[in-house]
């Protein structure tokens, strides 16, 4: 059972960060909110990546590090795996309020504008926040990665 935590928590974190720099990426090649066509095309895309494959890993690495946590006593002793889950809260409310939330909402807000249905002076208006969070976010899972190779002994908890 270890086993297959240890690898169904490091497939979610390959995808998650994987998601959040082909975000990224698609950051740097979207076109501005004014060539509507190609700007509500990526966004239509980065809403499926935040939502096909972003949300999905984001659960995946949370669900499996706490049942490891809940399954393996030596987990819960060791100050590294704790900092791995507090920081992991952070990246799950991260995730939907600073990601998932936004990308969703400007893919249909674009998709509206493209039919006529919306100003698109409306669009654009979460780029930089959306781009900010998720460096942080990247900055967070790359912290967990580096938590989860090296465990420091930060802090040593009683096993119960």
């Amino acid at each position: 059972m270890r086993r297959l935590l240890k690898f169904l928590h490091t497939m979610g974190s390959i995808g998650l960060m994987g998601a959040m720099a082909a975000l990224l990426v698609m950051f740097s090649v979207a076109p501005p909110p004014s060539q509507l066509a190609g700007y509500a095309l990526i966004r239509g895309a980065m809403g499926a990546v935040a939502t096909w494959i972003f949300l999905p890993s984001l659960a995946l690495v949370l669900i499996a590090g706490l049942l490891a946590m809940a399954i393996h006593p030596v987990y819960r002793g060791a100050g590294w795996a704790w900092l791995k889950l507090a920081t992991g809260v952070l990246m799950f409310e991260g995730g939907f309020v600073y990601i998932q939330g936004p990308m969703q909402r400007e893919a249909g807000m674009s998709a509206a504008a493209l039919a006529g249905k919306l100003d698109p002076l409306l669009l654009g208006a979460t780029i930089g926040p959306e781009r900010n969070s998720l460096w942080v976010l990247l900055a967070v899972a790359t912290a967990n990665v580096a938590l989860g190779i090296w465990r420091p002994k930060v802090l040593r908890l009683p096993v119960t």
